[in-house]
């Protein structure tokens, strides 16, 4: 029981992460019908500036976290203004493919500025450690649930409730009527990348004191998108409740089964999930007549 237990907590925790990064793809996607493979490269290239900053800077934790989330609003917000907002419109073939380009491009400038070298980064919450009747709880994986929650309930309400929100909202739902009505369609959208770029950061620093972050640490993305479907693509609270049930299953998996296993399940359960319910957990079943 103790060792099941340890392992329902270390699945939630890397969960939370593949829900953040999942976020990122859902919030994009609401407001501009744009999926985003970049994503997880996205959160690469912000990990690799907070070790930057951090590490090679010599900044406190929490400043360098700020810079880098900051530097990186800014590249997700240029990379929607210069790049993708161009070919809105077009085929979604295109848009996936500029997004899979927009991936391997920021691959190919982080290998040349850092290298292929892994790097890690030590957090305030590295050290500690919870042994609670045998169970022993790393703080590393506390802060991974702690963090994600304290930014979904940050996020949540402002898409709810705030006027920004409701805007984007009303983008996402008709992007020409929102237009005619007066919002700046083009802005909101520059502001969802920043943001997705912004939490992506925050997913790439949370996750770093688990795993070596790298050049290839972006093939988080991949299982991200699997959370985000499994979810449902259109839903915030789905892609965190699709994160953590695909980290537990990749977890369990990799225990239950064979290790082999434990890269392929997450995918595996997104095909079932698409089988069964296609629209996901949370997403909302959408019919065109003809």
């Amino acid at each position: 029981m103790t060792e099941i237990l340890q392992l329902t907590v270390t699945g939630i925790a890397v969960g939370c992460i593949y829900g953040l990064v999942a976020l990122g793809f859902v919030l994009i996607y609401k407001v501009g019908e744009v999926v985003n493979f970049a994503q997880g490269d996205i959160m690469m290239l912000g990990a690799m500036l907070a070790i930057t900053f951090i590490v090679s800077f010599k900044m406190n934790y929490w400043m360098g976290l700020g810079l880098a989330v900051v530097v990186m609003m800014v590249v997700g917000a240029l990379i929607d203004m210069i790049v993708v907002r161009r070919i809105v419109g077009y085929p979604q073939f295109a848009i996936v493919m500029l997004t899979l380009g927009i991936g391997f491009v920021i691959r190919s400038v982080a290998s040349f500025v850092w290298g292929p070298n892994a790097r890690t980064l030590s957090t305030p919450f590295s050290a500690g450690m919870w042994n609670i009747q045998g169970l022993a709880i790393s703080h590393t994986y506390i802060s991974l649930i702690v963090g994600t929650m304290l930014l979904c309930t940050v996020l949540y309400p402002v898409f709810k409730y705030t006027r920004v929100g409701q805007a984007m909202q009303a983008a996402s739902e008709n992007q020409l009527a929102a237009y005619y009505m007066g919002i700046p369609v083009k802005r909101y959208m520059s502001l969802v990348w920043a943001i997705s770029a912004g939490v992506a950061t925050c997913a790439g620093v949370l996750l770093a004191p688990v795993t070596l972050v790298d050049v290839n640490m972006g093939s988080i993305g991949l299982k991200a998108f699997a959370a985000a479907v499994v979810g449902g693509f259109g839903s915030i609270p789905g892609a965190l409740i699709g994160g953590i049930v695909i980290g537990l299953v990749e977890i369990l998996a990799g225990v239950a089964l064979d290790a082999a296993w434990r890269d392929s399940s997450p995918f595996v359960v997104m095909l079932v999930v698409l089988l069964v319910r296609p629209q996901g957990i949370f997403g909302s079943s959408v019919r065109k007549k003809v």
